[in-house]
């Protein structure tokens, strides 16, 4: 195994590649957090065919539900040639089922049948490390401190992935493989022609020209402001003429009707595909929410984002290339511990200090 490699200017050669595989399973902030550094490998390699391993619940991040997943690149698969999808939460559900190793060999096989040249590992965990060696990539790239150290023994390249925030790091990665200081470029995510319709339509119908999106989910819920204060949020930004739609995700539909309810009728719920969630993000005038995938999204949309943080650090995890405003206590501490109960830190911050945030941001838009 070849030592660790700090990228620092142009001190790798290039090297030509015909096909590149991208290995990030999940989530989506993580996915989105990827896609920067995948879009400036795009850019030094403008004809390789770039393949990527996804859960099949996140492949709407890369290619809109009714086209194709491989073939000529196009709006509604901007960035990538081939997409191979997988089911690990259901597969490490019936591990002994006939049927769900016929499914894992299938997968491997149409993976391998692409003969990548090279994989690149953004994930760092064990099980994109093995699907990374199970490729059949004779070069393998990975971080050479990953999130989960183990997967480093299944890497042929290490790499030194300097950077504070986790965008900067992925690049660092892509930037070891390509051989020279990356930009970092525009992210074009796909544009579903039926998504756009339906969401312009009921904006339409809700006669909501602007609007701020709420999104008050969490990972888990030391992360989580409490949904009331969404709801408080919402009826302040209403008197400055400004309502307010509420996205939530999968088992978030209670807290959604709490912050509906909390808004005294200044906030909607809306439920979204991702491939909606795309649209309607697009047309929000503010987004407000905590360190979820969402709001990375909105970053990437360069929508204006009020990031309201508990215990994780916004300097590695917060709004990137976006204008933006974080709200984060002095007394929360740096933890990704699964706690069920808010960060009390985050408890500290008020529905006025968010609501004035989001007004500085909506006045500095209009000016």
């Amino acid at each position: 195994m070849e030592p660790a490699v700090e990228v620092s200017g142009s001190n790798v050669s290039t090297r030509p590649v015909d096909r590149l595989l991208v290995v990030r399973l999940g989530s989506m902030g993580d996915i989105v957090h990827t896609l920067p550094a995948v879009a400036a490998l795009r850019r030094v390699f403008p004809e390789s065919e770039f393949g990527w391993v996804i859960e099949e619940r996140w492949t709407e991040l890369l290619c809109t539900p009714r086209s194709l997943r491989s073939g000529p690149r196009n709006p509604q698969r901007p960035l990538i040639d081939y997409i191979h999808a997988v089911d690990t939460k259901t597969w490490r559900k019936s591990l002994l089922s006939a049927q769900t190793w016929e499914r894992v060999a299938a997968g491997l096989s149409e993976l391998r049948a692409r003969k990548y040249q090279v994989a690149v590992d953004f994930q760092g965990a064990l099980r994109s490390a093995l699907i990374s060696r199970w490729s059949g990539a004779p070069i393998v790239y990975g971080a050479v401190q990953p999130r989960e150290n183990v997967a480093s023994m299944f890497y042929t390249r290490q790499v030194m992935a300097k950077g504070e925030h986790v965008v900067r790091q992925n690049l660092a990665l892509a930037a070891a493989f390509a051989g020279n200081t990356l930009p970092l470029p525009p992210v074009s995510f796909p544009v579903d022609a039926a998504s756009d319709r339906s969401i312009a339509e009921r904006l339409r119908s809700e006669h909501l020209e602007r609007f701020a999106l709420l999104n008050p989910g969490a990972g888990w819920g030391a992360k989580q402001w409490p949904a009331e204060r969404y709801g408080e949020v919402a009826r302040k930004l209403a008197v400055q003429g400004l309502l307010s739609l509420v996205n939530f995700g999968p088992g978030e539909e209670e807290l959604a009707e709490t912050v509906e309810k909390a808004s005294a009728n200044t906030a909607k719920r809306i439920e979204c595909t991702i491939s909606e969630l795309i649209a309607v993000t697009r047309h929000a005038r503010v987004f407000i929410g905590g360190d979820t995938g969402p709001m990375h999204l909105a970053a990437a949309l360069r929508v204006p984002v009020v990031a309201v943080f508990g215990p994780t650090n916004p300097a590695r995890n917060g709004p990137f290339g976006t204008r933006s405003i974080v709200l984060r206590s002095p007394s929360s501490a740096t933890s990704h511990a699964r706690r069920t109960q808010p960060d009390a830190g985050l408890l500290e911050i008020t529905s006025d200090q968010v609501a004035a945030a989001a007004n500085r941001l909506l006045g500095s838009c209009r000016g």
